[in-house]
């Protein structure tokens, strides 16, 4: 039975210290049809473009704040179409958006959170990360690219690295959209059956499928080790793409609710200044 709306969005997928999760098809809080979760979607949409714009303009009123979301998922967990279908819910100029592919070669000659830097959102932004500074653990990994003491060290770097950001003014929304293999199946079906999705489509999606229970450890150690009292993980159950979106929206909302972004106050006296305008007439 899904749990009463009045519950925190943030409370309720919260990954534990034992590392629980909801499953990928269920549904803990909110909307359980898709009509309703569609208009739901629609409601939080406005309310996130209002606390949005507030953080906006907070920062440029000389605000230190930001927010930044991460997004961690296997192949076709849906980290684009949370991007589209919730962030295009908000003003595109208060947005910094980041994917993280393979490293190139000049990137690779750089500590790995180099590249990761660069891509910071400023003052007043909301930046959000499809792929992350995890991968930097997930691919070495699994694929052995680097001794076990190199991505190991990882963990306490990034748990500081995220430290950093939040003593600076940057709140962390670290969310790992949570897929079934089932699920995933058809979705990479549908890429191979659909012309209009080929370019979607990676050949090396299959060996990522085929390591699956690889990754889900190696997610696993990553939760237990770096979900912190300040940079928290959650999952989001993400076999239906609206209810997906919805989730992640409402976690936004909770998220930047709780910072409370304040308007700056005026530096002119507006009266004045109305005043003025009043007699103010347009040449012709």
């Amino acid at each position: 039975m899904a749990k009463k709306d009045t519950v925190s969005v943030r409370d309720t997928l919260r990954i534990g210290k034992g590392g629980e999760r909801h499953d990928p098809g269920s549904f803990p809080i909110g909307p359980t049809k898709k009509p309703k979760g569609l208009k739901d979607l629609a409601d939080a949409g406005s309310r996130l473009a209002e606390l949005q714009e507030a953080l906006y303009a907070e920062g440029v009123g000389g605000g230190n704040r930001s927010l930044l979301l991460v997004l961690q998922g296997m192949d076709t967990s849906g980290k684009g179409g949370t991007v589209g279908h919730v962030l295009g819910l908000v003003n595109p100029m208060g947005v910094r958006y980041a994917g993280f592919k393979k490293p190139t070669a000049a990137e690779a000659r750089h500590h790995y959170l180099w590249r990761i830097r660069k891509q910071l959102p400023v003052p007043g932004q909301v930046g959000v990360f499809d792929r992350s500074h995890y991968e930097d653990i997930l691919v070495p990994r699994v694929q052995k690219l680097v001794p076990a003491a190199e991505w190991r060290k990882r963990y306490a770097e990034i748990n500081a690295f995220e430290k950093e950001l939040t003593e600076a003014g940057t709140t962390i929304v670290k969310v790992f959209l949570d897929i079934s293999p089932e699920e995933q199946l058809k979705r990479l079906k549908a890429r191979l059956e659909t012309p209009a999705k080929w370019w979607k489509y990676n050949p090396a999606d299959l060996d990522a499928r085929a390591q699956w229970n690889d990754y889900q450890k190696a997610y696993a150690d990553i939760f237990a080790k770096t979900s912190t009292a300040v940079a928290p993980w959650y999952a989001v159950p993400a076999d239906r793409k609206w209810y997906r979106n919805w989730l992640v929206a409402r976690l936004l909302i909770e998220t930047i609710e709780e910072m409370d972004p304040k308007f700056p106050p005026a530096d002119f006296d507006p009266e004045t200044e109305l005043k003025k305008l009043e007699g103010v007439g347009v040449r012709t």
